[in-house]
């Protein structure tokens, strides 16, 4: 069956979004992500103009797939002083695309250490999930689910960096896998003022 032309670009962002999230942006080549993808070279540039357009639409594919599990996350969860907790522990779980932001993240800042354009367009990315992350928070502040001076955008950066750590550790063999359980329980704690 032959697949539309918007069937085959998702067919190679799927393929693109797995192979960068191992090998990084250097250590993946278009023609791997090709033949992954079930599609030639000529193909896949006719969808992305260059192998840094593919790897900056992997960056908000990820994005636009972990903010979808973030809402979910927050929408099963009736308990506000629970949604951040909700939300850790679905992109802890993930298993496909969802978990690949901060391991992109983390790629971007070696492998597009000398390219201008992939570090404004992670600075950017940065920002946007920190400010929906901050958002949250904000909106859990006024139900009263996290306690009211905790700062949000100092709060929004804390549980991105506690990802980045996750995503380090994971990638380095377990860092911190043990404490994790502690880490949350505190910022549980510090977040909602309740021990239980």
């Amino acid at each position: 069956m032959r697949l539309s032309a918007e069937e085959r670009r998702a067919a190679v962002l799927e393929c693109a979004c797995h192979v960068f999230a191992k090998g990084g942006y250097q250590g993946a080549t278009t023609a791997e992500i090709a033949r992954g993808a079930g599609v030639t070279e000529p193909i896949l540039y006719r969808h992305f103009a260059s192998k840094r357009e593919l790897y900056l639409a992997c960056l908000s594919e990820a994005w636009t797939e972990c903010r979808a599990m973030w809402e979910a996350a927050i929408a099963e969860e009736p308990d506000p002083s629970f949604w951040m907790g909700a939300m850790g522990r679905s992109y802890l779980s993930a298993k496909d695309k969802r978990g690949h932001v901060a391991t992109l993240w983390v790629q971007a800042l070696t492998d597009g250490n000398d390219d201008p354009e992939i570090r404004r367009f992670v600075k950017r990315h940065m920002r946007e999930v920190h400010q929906f992350v901050a958002d949250v928070i904000r909106r859990a502040q006024e139900t009263g689910g996290i306690v009211r001076d905790r700062d949000p955008d100092a709060e929004a950066w804390i549980f991105i960096g506690l990802g980045l750590l996750e995503t380090v550790s994971k990638r380095v063999g377990g860092v911190v896998d043990d404490d994790f359980p502690k880490i949350f329980a505190s910022r549980r704690k510090w977040m909602t003022g309740r021990t239980d």
